[in-house]
């Protein structure tokens, strides 16, 4: 079930300013090794450190592929690949490599039956405990970003 949490645009200068979003409000992720571990729960007939050493395989073959310009599609979960942050130069003749690529992104664009439409019509919603009681009138947004007032 995915926890959403409710937010409020504070950005003076959007003509969204004030008005209330929800996002989703993940848990901490989870390692190779504890996604071995539920893996080897769904009845898998390999042990759960044959899974670990796959997925790191895996996860290392992955990075080597993308940092060679290849994106891998990754079963019907997603397309990784690799892009890049520039910042920009006067003319083709002054961009340089190494001053004008700030960063190398890996992306990760979810496809087949992870569709974003899909997603969307599986996904089991809920509000946060602290959503539950903005909607209450229990609590109310403050001006920082993600935090609550608790009313008394």
């Amino acid at each position: 079930m995915l926890r959403i949490d409710l937010y409020k645009n504070k950005n003076q200068e959007s003509r969204q300013y004030g008005k209330v979003y929800g996002r989703v409000n993940n848990n901490e992720p989870i390692d190779i090794f504890a996604l071995a571990k539920h893996i080897s729960l769904h009845g898998s007939q390999y042990t759960r450190d044959v899974i670990q050493g796959m997925l790191l395989k895996a996860a290392d073959c992955v990075k080597e592929l993308v940092l060679e310009g290849q994106p891998v599609r990754f079963a019907d979960l997603c397309i990784f690949k690799a892009s890049a942050i520039s910042t920009p130069a006067v003319s083709v003749e002054k961009f340089d490599l190494a001053q004008n690529i700030k960063k190398i992104r890996l992306q990760c664009r979810a496809t087949g039956e992870t569709a974003i439409k899909k997603l969307t019509a599986e996904a089991s919603l809920a509000y946060t405990t602290m959503a539950q009681k903005l909607k209450a009138g229990e609590a109310t947004l403050s001006n920082e970003k993600g935090k609550y007032l608790e009313s008394e």
